[in-house]
């Protein structure tokens, strides 16, 4: 651990404990994302305040940093989060191109002390969509592959 990654785990930290303990906004998540070691982005959970189930720490982190940078993938990024991601954050963080992920507690900790669970998240990703808890149910195929069609064949198209 260097002393960057002290600095930025010890902001992320700090994140929660104001969001969580001083605001009340929501869980104690923190996160903050560095890039050639300043911070870009930072966030905190605010799920309970914005009425916003996806208001995780890092994926606010990860909006403000790409915003700062004028891009949605964050070259060389590091992520410091108070906690393991769950697997929304985590997804976001693959598709934000996050360069290494470093996490302070871990869900047993979440579930522990502030009875966060991802537990069926975790089970209900691994089942077939025919089996999950929210049925998931396919419609108009055949018209949304023709958006698709045309998106493939565009020259301007930003590639992801």
């Amino acid at each position: 651990m260097t002393e960057d990654d002290r600095t930025f785990m010890a902001r992320a930290i700090a994140l929660s404990e104001e969001t969580s303990l001083v605001e009340q906004a929501g869980g104690a998540f923190g996160c903050v994302i560095a890039q050639d070691g300043q911070i870009i982005g930072e966030g905190a959970n605010r799920v309970v305040a914005e009425n916003d189930a996806t208001w995780h720490a890092e994926m606010a982190a990860i909006r403000n940093a790409c915003r700062s940078q004028g891009s949605f993938k964050l070259r060389a990024a590091k992520l410091y989060t108070s906690a393991e991601p769950c697997p929304m954050c985590l997804a976001a963080c693959y598709w934000a191109g996050i360069e290494v992920i470093y996490y302070a507690s871990q869900v047993e900790d979440a579930l522990e002390y502030g009875n966060f669970s991802d537990a069926l998240l975790y089970d209900e990703i691994r089942k077939p969509i025919a089996e999950r808890t929210i049925p998931a149910r396919q419609i108009m195929r055949a018209e949304a592959v023709e958006v698709w069609k045309k998106y493939a064949a565009k020259d301007d198209r930003v590639p992801y």
